[in-house]
């Protein structure tokens, strides 16, 4: 096990390295001269200056500043924090900076860290996601179960028949109607945001006021999960009951909950496992399209806006937090299946 735990590490490393160059390389080709932009404000709101130094020496001193002087592998090692930044001014020490220093650049549009910017993002992002994600497990499971068990019938057909509709309708088509229907029509939640306006709440009364922000997103977002996690528990729980051990196990005379819970649903889970893993991770890369919707200061939401501004530090520190994400996430669902089903030996 721990041979194979550093073996997939490796192959981690590796594959890291190379999406981050890609990401890098391509994030490069986007014509964007923040050097030269940054000698044209200072030029121009320092006229006086004009004789003392001109804009390609001020463009070259900005350059090495930001790290965007070399060429595309020194800047790309200068971002990981395997080269050093140039000295803009000679005699100045070098700095080395960079991802693997836990730097993770600086934004220009909002002037701070890029640490700084996607801290509360990314809280924001987990806070409502866990959420969601535990409704619609709480919810998806047992329904899946409950349709499995009870195959064909009408009440399997009608849930049959709700999940292919959530499962078709688009999510940010749900949100809309569930804004019509239960912020416009109904007045029970706010259009959007996270707090009451000029409320200066604190405690728990703010974080019930932040809870009635978040609601109808919460629901919305249990609601477009519904479909296609109902219907993939369903599947795998229709397998199960299928399988030979599970009609012997009904004609020994077991108990039909232990039937249902104790052996169809644990070989039902090894495809549950990689649902259950993949839909947890993906709380990080968060839910761009509600969180645009509702206003949400969420990770989703921070990633379009850094988009729309050539705000391409935040963007390339969120695109290296997804590949890890996605990387790591991989290694622990191969794990989990070695402990789900121990026929899965992953030390071979």
């Amino acid at each position: 096990m721990v041979k194979y735990i550093f073996k997939r590490l490796g192959y981690m490393l590796l594959v890291a390295l190379i999406l981050t160059f890609l990401m890098f390389c391509i994030y490069n080709l986007i014509p964007n001269d923040r050097a030269g932009a940054e000698a044209e404000n200072y030029l121009k709101a320092n006229k006086n200056m004009v004789h003392i130094i001109s804009y390609d020496e001020l463009r070259e001193q900005y350059s090495r500043q930001f790290g965007t002087d070399g060429n595309i592998v020194q800047r790309y090692l200068r971002w990981m924090g395997l080269y050093p930044y140039t000295p803009v001014h000679e005699g100045d020490p070098q700095v080395w900076k960079g991802l693997l220093t836990g730097y993770l650049g600086y934004s220009y549009k909002e002037a701070k860290p890029v640490v700084d910017v996607l801290i509360t993002p990314l809280k924001n992002t987990v806070f409502i996601n866990i959420f969601a994600t535990v409704l619609a497990l709480g919810i998806t499971i047992p329904l899946g179960i409950f349709c499995a068990v009870k195959k064909g019938s009408k009440r399997d057909t009608a849930v049959q028949i709700g999940t292919i509709i959530g499962y078709s309708l688009p999510a940010f088509i749900t949100a809309i109607l569930f804004i019509f229907v239960f912020a416009v029509l109904l007045g029970w939640f706010p259009l959007s945001g996270m707090k009451t306006l000029n409320a200066d709440y604190t405690g728990f009364r703010l974080f019930l006021d932040k809870m009635y922000h978040l609601a109808l997103p919460l629901i919305v977002m249990t609601f477009t999960s519904l479909g296609g996690m109902t219907r993939y528990v369903r599947a795998s729980m229709v397998d199960a009951l299928s399988m030979d051990c599970i009609r012997t196990a009904r004609a020994k005379g077991v108990r039909e909950k232990a039937v249902i819970y104790s052996h169809a649903f644990r070989n039902a889970l090894i495809p549950i496992v990689t649902l259950v893993i993949g839909w947890f991770l993906g709380i990080f890369s968060g839910s761009i399209m509600i969180e645009n919707i509702f206003a949400i200061n969420g990770i989703g939401r921070t990633y379009i806006l850094a988009l729309q501004g050539n705000d391409f530090e935040v963007v390339l520190a969120l695109q290296m937090f997804y590949v890890l994400i996605s990387l790591a996430g991989n290694l622990i669902t191969d794990l989990v299946y070695g402990f789900v089903d121990p026929r899965i030996r992953v030390n071979k």
